[in-house]
């Protein structure tokens, strides 16, 4: 177990229904994990350091997992909310920013069967892939921006065999390009994690450069997080802020998971919006540095891949991928 897989992701962040879950909250201290300074990325460490945990949770025998391939493992569209509750504490455990981006709409897992554990067997959770309504549609296909996912979260469990996480990122792309209607897939590695974007580069993604993100955050004035601006903008924000400031909150005001700000009273948003101003306002500012961006195209035949790749590189510069992490 020496020869130790690199990370699913090397990135910062249901196609049954295409319904958004929100922000989960994770017991990581983000600000702490900034401060990592290791030669190599993050998820590499923490895999060495879950290893002998791994191996004991998974009840899987030692001499079995040595022998394992890539063909042993299943990969499939995780459905229930028995296996999204799975999803998060694996990327509660496994992944560099420890959370649930907001807005996932497809979940998948990467499985192993152990026909030896209980009467019948156990899948056993080996693998997690999210995507996620893109931060902002970009027009990197022209003026159609329904067709972009944005790959917001992913890990693999440190027993997995080598490759896994490759394999599984192209089974997740061709899944959603055979079953919806996307067809770019983007994706962000964080030099602040020691990320350069392993897997990205062995899937053969476009490498769009590192001058992606917002260069400063903020200090989560409730929880001590660190969080991007969007957040003092969030629904979940908003409760806090009505809680805070003795507002009842009406759950009317929801639509399709967001926010409809013509149902709420005015005087009601407009203090809702001078708190969110007020709590960005104060809150102690991160210097954060610069993400990689990678971008992958592929449509359902030879024909449509060709196609859309063309219109990508005329409108977009691809570059070679960087080698130096923490750049």
């Amino acid at each position: 177990m020496s020869d130790i897989q690199l990370p699913l992701f090397d990135i910062p962040q249901c196609a049954v229904s295409n319904e958004p879950i929100l922000v989960v909250n994770s017991d990581l201290d983000e600000a702490s994990l900034r401060s990592y300074d290791k030669p190599h990325c993050w998820q590499y460490d923490i895999r060495h350091n879950n290893l002998t945990e791994d191996i004991t949770l998974s009840g899987i025998k030692p001499e079995i997992i040595a022998a394992m391939a890539v063909s042993d493992f299943t990969f499939r569209l995780m459905r229930t909310d028995e296996e999204k509750e799975q999803a998060i504490e694996f990327i509660k455990r496994h992944e560099w920013l420890g959370t649930i981006s907001q807005y996932t709409t497809h979940w998948y897992g990467a499985y192993y069967f152990d026909p030896s554990q209980g009467l019948f067997g156990r899948h056993i959770l080996a693998g997690v892939i999210l995507m996620n309504l893109p931060n902002a549609m970009s027009k990197m296909l022209g003026d159609d921006t329904r067709i972009e996912r944005l790959i917001s979260r992913g890990a693999c469990v440190s027993w997995s065999p080598k490759c896994l996480a490759s394999r599984m990122m192209m089974w997740c792309i061709r899944d959603m390009v055979t079953n919806t209607e996307f067809r770019l897939f983007t994706a962000y590695s964080d030099p602040a994690a020691k990320e350069l974007g392993t897997i990205y580069q062995a899937c053969n993604f476009y490498y769009l450069g590192n001058r992606f993100g917002a260069s400063t955050r903020y200090i989560n004035p409730y929880t001590g997080k660190i969080v991007s601006d969007r957040f003092f903008r969030q629904k979940s924000a908003y409760r806090l802020y009505a809680r805070e400031i003795g507002i009842k909150w009406d759950d009317n005001w929801i639509h399709d998971g967001c926010i409809d700000w013509t149902r709420v009273p005015l005087s009601i948003e407009s203090s809702l919006r001078a708190m969110s101003r007020q709590k960005q306002s104060i809150a102690t500012q991160v210097s954060a540095p610069k993400k990689h961006k990678y971008a992958y195209v592929l449509g359902k035949s030879k024909v449509e891949t060709k196609r859309l790749r063309t219109r990508f590189l005329e409108a977009n510069r691809a570059y070679p991928y960087p080698s130096v992490r923490g750049e």
